[in-house]
């Protein structure tokens, strides 16, 4: 499998010097600085693949070219966006880059409750706390209905926060989960946005009478008006997991299991419409074998992002050690049936400094460093025992 690595162009930090002198062979990258749903023109793609391969790299896969919202949502405006979205494939694959990420995720990327949860050893790392997020559900956005979808027991837990978290707690957590987590990714909210929680309730409201039979709709809609075109170019589409994979905020979820995913691959069966294996996400919900969802999914998968979490208690879960025996698994059975796809280490730990630097959440420098070292000794002794 190739070593590509998630780069955020030109003003990440890390620069591609330093990716090529730690064994990375290819980039995962995008062209964020365009908003949602204008066209990728040629231009703006080629100066991005020259400078990736002036410093001796290519460009591997697209990460994301976002869907917007009018399209998951089934808005008038659709077409038009879907055309947009057309031109960017076509001029992508016109400078030789031809496998693209995307998800399907209402409103929301992926959700994290904090970005800088400490462990024992000194280092931090993203945490998922279900009592925390519902109590930004039930008390900050006041969603209707809202409390349905936690138990009696959660829900007297969120009680007992309330009393006592603080302003400045509510303020960290509304800049997390609707700030922090999305603004980097061309997300619906970003920095600087003023009032973000009523921005967000107003894009939560699109939704309002669409469930997952209407997405799934929305979603085969959108995928057999591209797919002629990746068929005329060879690009392979890869829709990403719901993060976390349940269902959250009264959204439709429509990538949470293996069941969602052979729907998806067999209602439109087509060689171009394919699935990004992010282990970590999936390995979020107990109800998932992901190392089985491997075997299933293997072949129709090129691209695959390695991480994987621990669940805490009754559903709150955080990254682990990418030293985990079912990721090491999972790899296994890629480098058995997909050799070829383009793997990348996925949310590294906060270390040795990293939390100074102005790294993305999630995408440190030195913790996603000491993944790849880790993934690539695993990587050495799966090909030595395939031999």
């Amino acid at each position: 499998m190739k070593k590509t690595w998630r780069w955020f162009g030109p003003k990440d930090p890390i620069t591609l010097s330093m990716l090529k002198q730690i064994g990375v062979e290819g980039i995962v990258t995008a062209l964020h600085d365009i908003p949602n749903g204008e066209v990728w023109t040629l231009d703006a793609i080629q100066h991005r693949y020259n400078i990736i391969k002036d410093a001796g790299l290519e460009w591997s896969v697209v990460e994301s070219l976002p869907v917007s919202e009018a399209i998951k949502c089934g808005a008038p405006e659709r077409d038009r966006l879907i055309e947009n979205y057309i031109q960017s494939l076509e001029n992508l694959a016109r400078v030789g880059v031809k496998t693209v990420c995307y998800n399907f995720m209402p409103v929301i990327d992926w959700i994290r409750t904090d970005l800088e949860h400490p462990l024992d050893d000194g280092t931090k790392t993203l945490y998922y706390d279900r009592i925390k997020f519902a109590y930004f559900d039930c008390h900050i956005l006041q969603r209707e209905g809202a409390a349905a979808d936690y138990s009696p027991e959660g829900l007297a837990q969120v009680e007992e926060l309330s009393k006592v978290i603080t302003p400045d707690e509510e303020a960290k957590l509304i800049d997390t989960i609707i700030v922090k987590t999305q603004g980097f990714i061309n997300g619906n909210i970003s920095e600087g946005d003023k009032n973000p929680v009523e921005l967000f309730k107003s894009l939560l409201k699109r939704y309002e009478g669409i469930d997952r039979g209407q997405l799934r709709e929305n979603l085969v809609y959108w995928l057999k008006a591209i797919l002629p075109t990746c068929s005329k170019y060879g690009i392979q589409m890869c829709i990403h997991p719901d993060d976390p994979p349940f269902q959250v905020l009264g959204l439709p979820r429509i990538v949470t299991n293996a069941h969602d995913v052979a729907w998806i691959l067999n209602a439109v069966d087509h060689p171009s419409n394919g699935f990004t294996f992010c282990a970590g996400s999936l390995s979020a919900s107990k109800e998932n074998d992901v190392p089985q969802m491997a075997r299933l999914f293997a072949s129709r998968s090129p691209f695959l992002h390695l991480r994987y979490t621990t669940t805490v208690g009754e559903g709150d879960f955080m990254e682990s050690s990418h030293l985990n025996p079912e990721l090491i698994e999972v790899m296994r059975i890629f480098e058995q049936q997909n050799p070829a796809v383009a793997m990348r280490p996925d949310h590294g730990r906060d270390m040795l400094g990293d939390e100074d630097k102005g790294y993305n959440p999630g995408y440190s420098f030195h913790g996603r460093m000491l993944a790849l070292g880790q993934l690539s000794g695993m990587l050495a002794v799966i090909q030595e025992e395939l031999k």
